[in-house]
């Protein structure tokens, strides 16, 4: 695909969310999702997708997490962004915790905001 069109698409998402469209959602998962889109446009449409629609974002910004062709930084960012629904960010934490290709640097924070995740609160006597 080219640069051009992925921009393109991800104005087009974009005026959809400032006209309050539901539509945005689907357009801007798409974006996400697609992994013949440039890694930033995807982490862009991520971010547009969690500010429209938090809870929808956590399957689209794990598909960019567990991704092991896309840029380090990109796929922590996207799995911050999962947050917003619990079992989503959990694997995509957990896929860039495990994985030794990625910079350990970012593995450890995976792993940490992983641990944060799944920690079970204290019982209270």
């Amino acid at each position: 695909m080219f640069e051009d069109d992925d921009d393109a698409r991800l104005e087009a998402a974009r005026g959809l969310a400032e006209d309050g469209r539901q539509s945005a959602v689907e357009a801007f998962r798409a974006i996400a999702v697609d992994d013949g889109v440039d890694d930033s446009v995807r982490l862009e449409a991520a971010r547009g997708l969690a500010e429209v629609d938090e809870r929808s974002a956590g399957e689209a910004c794990c598909a960019i997490a567990v991704d092991d062709g896309v840029d380090d930084a990109v796929r922590l960012e996207a799995a911050t962004l999962a947050t917003g629904d619990r079992r989503w960010a959990v694997q995509a934490f957990r896929a860039i915790a495990v994985d030794d290709g990625v910079d350990d640097s970012v593995r450890l924070e995976a792993a940490r905001a992983l641990a944060r995740l799944t920690e079970r609160p204290a019982s209270v006597p």
